[in-house]
C-alpha cells in the first residue's frame, strides 16, 4: 500500500461557506504526524500558500527533527519526519508521485459530503497504486476540489446525528478504518486461500 496524507488549509471553507485559507496549528501537525507513521503513511504534506506558515513548520520540524527535540523525544521526531510543508495541493501532489514512480490518486474527504465511495472499495484500490487522503481545515474543503473528479469517501458516521469531529480525530478514524481494514481483508484472503486449498 502507497499512501500520503494532506492537511489542506487553501482552498477550505470558513463557517459562511467562503473559500479561506487558515493558519496551521501545532497540535494538527505533531498528531496528525504521529498518526500517519502509527498506520504506515509514507509522507504528510502540511498545505498552505502562506509562506511565513511553511517557515514556522520548517522550525517546528528543525526543533524535533534536527534539534533538541530530536534527542528529547525520538519517537516524536520519527513521526515529524514525515511532514513535508508544501504551497499547494498540486506541488505535493507531484513530490509524492516522484517518490512513488507514479500517478497519485487524491481522495477527499468532507463531513456534509453524501456521495463518498465505501472504504471497502478505496481499500482494494489502495492495493492497486498510490494515493492521497486530503483532508481540510477549518469547515472542510473547498467546492473547487470536489469538482476535480477525484474519488470521495464516503463520511465518518457515528450514533448522533452530530458530525463535527476535529481533523484530527476525522483522519485517525479513516486511517484506521482504512489502512486497518486493508491489513484485515488481506488476512481474509490469506484464510479464504488456505480454506479452498
Amino acid at each position: 500500500m502507497r499512501l500520503a496524507i494532506a492537511l489542506l488549509h487553501y482552498p477550505v471553507l470558513n463557517r459562511a461557506g467562503e473559500t479561506v485559507t487558515t493558519a496551521v496549528t501545532n497540535l494538527d501537525v505533531h498528531d496528525l504526524a504521529r498518526s500517519a507513521l502509527t498506520y504506515g503513511v509514507e509522507r504528510f504534506y502540511v498545505v498552505t500558500p502562506v509562506a511565513e506558515q511553511r517557515r514556522l513548520v520548517n522550525e517546528l520540524l528543525d526543533h524535533w527533527c534536527r534539534g533538541f527535540g530530536a534527542r528529547y523525544n525520538p519517537d516524536r521526531r520519527r513521526a515529524l519526519e514525515l511532514v513535508e510543508p508544501v504551497a499547494t495541493l498540486d506541488e505535493a501532489l507531484g513530490d509524492y508521485a516522484g517518490r512513488t514512480g507514479r500517478a497519485v490518486t487524491p481522495l477527499l474527504t468532507g463531513a456534509g459530503r453524501r456521495d463518498g465511495r465505501p472504504l471497502r472499495d478505496l481499500r482494494r484500490e489502495l492495493q492497486r497504486r498510490p494515493h492521497m487522503l486530503l483532508f481540510g481545515t477549518g469547515s472542510g474543503l473547498a467546492p473547487e476540489l470536489f469538482e476535480r473528479g477525484w474519488p470521495v469517501v464516503e463520511p465518518i458516521e457515528g450514533t448522533t446525528d452530530y458530525n463535527h469531529l476535529s481533523v484530527r480525530a476525522a483522519s485517525a478514524i479513516l486511517l484506521d478504518r482504512l489502512v486497518a481494514g486493508c491489513r484485515n481483508d488481506s488476512q481474509d484472503i490469506q484464510r479464504n486461500d488456505k480454506a479452498s486449498a
